[in-house]
Order: structure tokens, then C-alpha cells, then sequence
């Protein structure tokens, strides 16, 4: 990294001759990046850069290559979120930052990985804070990435200024809770992004409600719908809620987050498929992984047209698993009017090349929805007769269902293709 990374930064011909190397460096950078997103409050404590962290975790598990940048720099707390420690390493032939990889599609890149000691105060002003966020663009080797998501502070102050005109394209996601003190300051954030032209994807509602662990009935401790309310009244989207989880701080001081653990608190996770499907149904462009198999347009009408069904959906815990094929169990969902009305579990036998088409070709299950699935189990399962849907988002198989009626279910890229 150049000068600016340690707060020195040069001047004269020298600095002149870098800054126009870096402008290259940014465009060549940003072209390979498809969709870019910052995350944005207008207020501290909102859970923002939970919603950044989660946000990016949801569309990593669907199979997009996916950045999380966090330019809160004078509280960055992104690495902590995802259990994340050490120094960046440094590509030394090309003088880039090598990103910490969170898993085979998350690369993430903060100031917190620059310091080294973490309980440093960052004592910056302006110039120097917009001169790292350019170099966390330009001079880090990121991947071809389909998002780019930066968790900025709160307000509307020199980061999240820099970053709207520093990264071409950006589109804003705006969190706020129910209560009227955080939608006050959320309203000005929407203002911001109106003045410098930035488009919005849309509002988010965080900490919506408790729900009572032992009768799972929600609590409004904040209040309840003052996000959505607000969002149509100053004609934005609205991406949905997100419950009050204390599992989310708990997995947050530990590094560990929910989505790491399969079935466990699946209202919020519900809550975070939901938003995540969202946002890529906000987005343009949608990438399709190599050799992943889409449905034919006549099997297209037929899924489309289907109301009395019997579908197989794998799942772990209580929610859809990526891994179809040894998946713990299915949950087999009778469907007649396009209606519910009935649902069984099925424990699959053991796993063997041909053996779960025939099983549930002889179960006479007509759909499967599924998070990933290898081109030749594919072919299989069209034999028997049994249309698949893949990329599907991990919730509960109800939901699934309810959304494939309503002909709202959002598809990613087949996660698990082999």
C-alpha cells in the first residue's frame, strides 16, 4: 500500500504521477466489479454493520463472489463479526493487499487488519481517510467480483461521501430501527444519497422484534413497521425486517456468526434469505456459474403452471442445506390448489448414484427445490419425471413453497453444481 495507509501522505510531482497511476488502477479495478453496494445508517446502533456482514455472508452462500469492505475507520468492527485476525499479507510483485478469505467466495479487507495493535486510535482527517478508502478499490488484489459491499459509519461525514464518489455504480442499502430517533436521522441519509444522485436499493429494519424463545411470539421492543412505514413515505424500497436476536451480538463477540451454524435461530435467518433474495432480485445483472444447468422454457410453463404438487426439499435443522445429496433429511410438502396440506419428514437412503431419483420418483414427489445440484443428478431426476429448481435460499421448506407459489421465490446461481 502507498503512503496514505499510514497517514503520511506525500506532495509535488511524485504524489501527482501516483495519484494518476491510482486513477488507472481504480477503473481497471471497478470494471470487474459487477454490482457495488454501501451500507449506510443514519445513526450509531443501528446493527448496520451487522446488516453489511450478513448481507455479504447471504450472498456469498449462494454462490457469488462477493468483497466486504469496511471503511468505518475509526471503528471497524467487520473482523471481529467474522472471526477474522492478523495482518493483510502483501502480493510484493505487484505491491497489492492480499484480502483475508473468509470462505471460497468472501474476501474481506479492513482498516482493523492494517493496525498493529486493535486498540489504536485512528486519528485522521478527511484527505487522508478518502486516500484509503481509494486504495482498498485500487491496491487490493481483489477477485472478479459480483458484489462489492462496504460497511461505512454512521451519518454522512467523509466516508461515506468518499465512497459514493470514489466508486462508480454504488447504490446504497439504508438501516434504521422502528423507533423515530433512528428513522429521523435515516430520512437524512436518504436525502444524501438523492443529493449526490446515488441510487437506492432499498430500506432495511433492524431489531423489528424480539421473538420470545419460549413462545416464539414477537415482542416489538422498539416498536414495529416505523422502517417500512417510512420507506414508502419517502418512496423507497422496502427490503424487509430483521428480527432482535441476542444470538446475533453473542455470535458477533465471538467471531462466529449464525449463518455458520445450520438450523439455529432460523427467524433471523428467514429474515436474512428474505433481504438477501432482495437484493439480488434489485440487481441487474445476475451471474450464472459455468456449467450450471438451466430449466428449458417448456419446463419453465410447467413449474410455472403447477399447483398440485408433492415437492422434496433437503434440509438441516429446520432450514433448506446446499448439500442435496447428503442432506440429513427431506421434508416432503403436499401441495394440492396451491395449497399446503400436508408435511412429512423422509430420511434418504443411503447416498449412491441413481438411488435418490428412483426413491423419490417412487414417492411420486414431482418438484425438488434445492440450494445446488450436479448436472448428471439433474438429467437423473428429469427422468423420472421430476422438475428441479436450484440456487434456491436457505429457509424454511413452508417458505420455500409459499414463495414458489406467489411466484416470489429468488433464485442464485446452483451453489453446489459438481
Amino acid at each position: 500500500m502507498g503512503s496514505c495507509a499510514t497517514g503520511q501522505c506525500g506532495s509535488g510531482q511524485k504524489s501527482s504521477s501516483r495519484d494518476d497511476d491510482q486513477s488507472v488502477l481504480l477503473e481497471n479495478q471497478l470494471k470487474r466489479i459487477r454490482n457495488k453496494l454501501v451500507v449506510m445508517s443514519g445513526k450509531g446502533g443501528v446493527g448496520k454493520s451487522s446488516v453489511a456482514a450478513y448481507l455479504a455472508l447471504g450472498l456469498s452462500r449462494l454462490g457469488y463472489k462477493v468483497g466486504l469492505m469496511d471503511v468505518d475507520l475509526h471503528g471497524p468492527s467487520i473482523p471481529r463479526m467474522l472471526g477474522i485476525h492478523g495482518m493483510f499479507d502483501m502480493d510484493r510483485d505487484n505491491n497489492r493487499l492480499i484480502p483475508h478469505r473468509y470462505n471460497e467466495n468472501l474476501q474481506v479487507v479492513s482498516i482493523d487488519c492494517l493496525l498493529e495493535d486493535r486498540d489504536s486510535a485512528v486519528i485522521w482527517r478527511g484527505p487522508v481517510k478518502d486516500g484509503v478508502i481509494r486504495q482498498f478499490v485500487a491496491e487490493v488484489k481483489w477477485e472478479d467480483l459480483d458484489y462489492l459491499v462496504v460497511d461505512s459509519p454512521p451519518g454522512t461525514g467523509d466516508e461515506p461521501l468518499s465512497v459514493a464518489q470514489t466508486i462508480s455504480g454504488i447504490r446504497a442499502v439504508i438501516v434504521t430501527t422502528p423507533q423515530e430517533v433512528a428513522l429521523a436521522d435515516v430520512r437524512k441519509s436518504i436525502n444524501f444519497c438523492r443529493k449526490l444522485q446515488m441510487p437506492i436499493v432499498g430500506v432495511v429494519e433492524n431489531m423489528s422484534g424480539l421473538i420470545c424463545p419460549h413462545c416464539d411470539r414477537e415482542i416489538p421492543l422498539f416498536g414495529k413497521d416505523g422502517g417500512k412505514k417510512m420507506a414508502e413515505h419517502m418512496n423507497v424500497p422496502f427490503l424487509g425486517s430483521l428480527p432482535f436476536d441476542p444470538g446475533v451480538v453473542e455470535r458477533g463477540d465471538t467471531g462466529l456468526p449464525l449463518m455458520e451454524q445450520s438450523g439455529s435461530n432460523h427467524h433471523f435467518l428467514q429474515a436474512v434469505a428474505k433481504i438477501v433474495g432482495a437484493v439480488v432480485q434489485s440487481t441487474p445483472v445476475k451471474k450464472t456459474l459455468q456449467g450450471d444447468k438451466s430449466p428449458t422454457q417448456q419446463e419453465k410453463e410447467t413449474l410455472k403452471d403447477l399447483k398440485t404438487f408433492k415437492a422434496a426439499i433437503p434440509v438441516s435443522g429446520d432450514v433448506l442445506t446446499n448439500h442435496f445429496g447428503h442432506c440429513e433429511k427431506f421434508s416432503i410438502v403436499h401441495v394440492e390448489e396451491g395449497s399446503i396440506v400436508r408435511k412429512e419428514w423422509a430420511v434418504p437412503p443411503p447416498h449412491e448414484p441413481g438411488v435418490l431419483p428412483r426413491w423419490l420418483g417412487e414417492m411420486s414427489v414431482n418438484l425438488i427445490i434445492a440450494g445446488g445440484m450436479g448436472g448428471r443428478a439433474q438429467d437423473l431426476f428429469r427422468e423420472q419425471n421430476i422438475q428441479v429448481i436450484t440456487g434456491a435460499p436457505n429457509l424454511a421448506p413452508e417458505e420455500l413453497i409459499h414463495q414458489y407459489l406467489s411466484r416470489s421465490l429468488v433464485t442464485g446461481p446452483n451453489v453446489c453444481d459438481h
